[in-house]
């Protein structure tokens, strides 16, 4: 999946996460920060937009055990268009070749 179409995706979730009912917020943004967590932990160091959307590319079923684990009682919360690609989302920003809402192109 090319990275113009993963972060169409990821802001979708980032827009659903904030169009969520006040009461679902707490759990959602609590599974959102844990995949953020895990994004961390799977990529190490700096990273590329393309690493990211290479690993967005490669499967997010982790993401609803993530979300299990993290609110079992809010089913909510499991929904991987939401909490995964927010996390997605928020965590694209700190990728070496992002920034101000886009990729940046490598210099000659």
């Amino acid at each position: 999946m090319s990275f113009e179409i993963a972060i169409h995706q990821w802001r979708e979730g980032e827009r659903r996460l904030a169009d969520a009912p006040p009461h679902e917020r707490p759990a959602l943004e609590r599974v959102t920060a844990r995949i953020q967590a895990e994004l961390r932990r799977r990529l190490g160091g700096p990273f590329t937009v393309d690493e990211l959307a290479d690993l967005y590319d490669s499967g997010t079923g982790w993401c609803l055990d993530v979300a299990v684990a993290v609110a079992p009682g809010a089913p909510w919360a499991w929904d991987a268009r939401t909490t995964c690609d927010a996390a997605f989302a928020r965590y694209v920003r700190e990728a070496v070749d992002f920034a101000g809402g886009r990729r940046l192109e490598p210099e000659p």
